[in-house]
């Protein structure tokens, strides 16, 4: 079935039974535009999470956004890794507990309840800050280095590797320097007794921590791709990259199934930061859904990064929403959705997250491609107001058959982009689910 054929298929059934009304939706925080989250990118064995407002654990889902407050678990067998920089990861081994407590844009806050997590900072941005917390002291780190933290009852043990330096607080207790080389043991829930010693050998769980961290460093999919992008190393085992004519290098994905389009294989989770933000399953469905744009190759799927920038733009989807004439630029901004497409080349995004000046405005933020509007291209110095975007799912801008994304009220409007895209399914579950039970497994 063509595209333009499901769209019309679902806005004449009216599809909506997995996205919210406005009125049920959190509000997105306004700050967190110039943020990227930390990103659950490896999981082995038994994994589970907890965000705030949930009754239970549920399984941890790769490629999940993770906020303030949200928490993650092994059990024995169990291994996980969040991405937190281009070249940084923290890792939890087995019967571990670590959360994220707080995020700012130069600071980085987790906390460690019980068992052994690893910090390989390969390098860390001037001006950043990482916190580690244990019940009764904090661990502040600064600069690149190997860090491990093993909290067993009421022991706690830091080590510092490969040149890393810290600096340990206990509670009550006056602030203490942590040289390189140097494990630091703190005993005790009060008054605690600290100890320094010289830092044991690497076990097997530092080694292998070592090993993945050089891996991953080592992509080839680095040369096509900005350097501060996450998820990059997993599009090697997953696809493969080629060089066209008015795309340069796209990367497109291999073992997937015939029919197969963006933004079908997931589903939507609620961030409190992004708000409505995809979730996909496959192990490469990062990069793909949060930078660049999906575009069409003879008749094939593609990726394409755009050209290189310094700094690229975290987006929690990159799609246009639509549905019934009151739908807004959000996922469910004032009324029912029906379904979304993915952005085409150059193709702006209409964020509905973020502080005043930046949501529902159209965007071409972190893009380094050509910016396209009436399927023209135009210069970065033009100022475009575009308030309502008439998307074309189905085919070239000379058909008529489209959704239309209305934005704030004023004058202007445009047709944007040419580029066929596919209809993204809708979600199984009710935004009551979505928001207060965040589960991020596919319906």
């Amino acid at each position: 079935m063509h595209t333009r054929e499901v769209i019309a298929l679902m806005l004449a059934v009216g599809v909506f039974t997995g996205v919210a009304l406005a009125a049920d939706a959190p509000t997105p925080d306004a700050t967190s535009s110039d943020r990227t989250p930390p990103r659950l990118s490896f999981v082995d064995g038994q994994v589970s999470f907890w965000r705030p407002g949930a009754q239970d654990w549920a399984q941890a889902q790769i490629n999940t956004p993770l906020a303030p407050g949200d928490e993650l678990a092994t059990a024995s067998p169990g291994n996980l890794e969040v991405q937190i920089g281009a070249r940084a990861f923290v890792r939890a081994w087995a019967n571990t507990q670590v959360g994220l407590a707080n995020q700012e844009p130069d600071f980085l806050q987790f906390k460690v309840t019980a068992g052994t997590a690893s910090f390989d900072l390969r390098t860390i941005e001037a001006g950043r800050t990482v916190e580690v917390d244990k019940p009764h002291a904090a661990f502040t780190i600064e600069r690149a280095g190997y860090y491990r933290v093993d909290v067993t009852g009421e022991r706690t043990a830091f080590i510092t590797r490969r040149g890393g330096r810290a600096t340990v607080t206990p509670v009550s207790e006056a602030a203490v320097g942590i040289e390189p080389s140097e494990e630091v043991i703190i005993e005790g829930p009060a008054s605690a007794r600290v100890a320094s010693y010289a830092a044991p050998p690497l076990d097997a769980w530092d080694r292998w921590n070592y090993a993945r961290t050089d891996h991953l460093l080592d992509a080839v999919s680095a040369r096509y791709v900005s350097p501060d992008a996450y998820g990059v190393s997993d599009l090697d085992r997953y696809g493969a990259w080629r060089v066209v004519p008015t795309y340069g290098a796209v990367w497109v994905p291999t073992a997937v199934q015939s029919g197969w389009v963006p933004y079908s294989t997931g589903a939507w989770t609620f961030d409190p930061f992004y708000g409505w933000t995809w979730v996909d399953t496959a192990p490469w469905g990062w990069a793909p859904y949060h930078y660049g744009r999906w575009v069409d190759v003879d008749g094939f799927w593609a990726w394409a990064p755009g050209p290189v920038v310094v700094r690229p733009v975290y987006a929690p989807a990159l799609v246009a929403f639509f549905g019934g004439p009151r739908v807004g630029v959000g996922i469910s901004v004032g009324g029912p959705v029906v379904g979304w497409v993915a952005l085409g080349w150059g193709e702006p995004v209409v964020p509905w997250w973020g502080r005043e000046g930046v949501i529902h405005e159209p965007s071409w933020r972190g893009w380094g491609g050509p910016r396209v509007v009436n399927n023209t291209v135009i210069n970065n110095t033009t100022v475009v107001n575009v308030q309502n975007i008439n998307v074309y799912p189905g085919g070239t801008a000379g058909r008529t058959r489209s959704a239309s994304i209305a934005g704030s009220s004023g004058a202007g409007s445009a047709r944007v982009g040419s580029t066929p895209r596919a209809a993204g399914r809708t979600s199984g579950r009710s935004s009551r689910s979505l928001t207060a039970a965040p589960a991020v497994a596919p319906p």
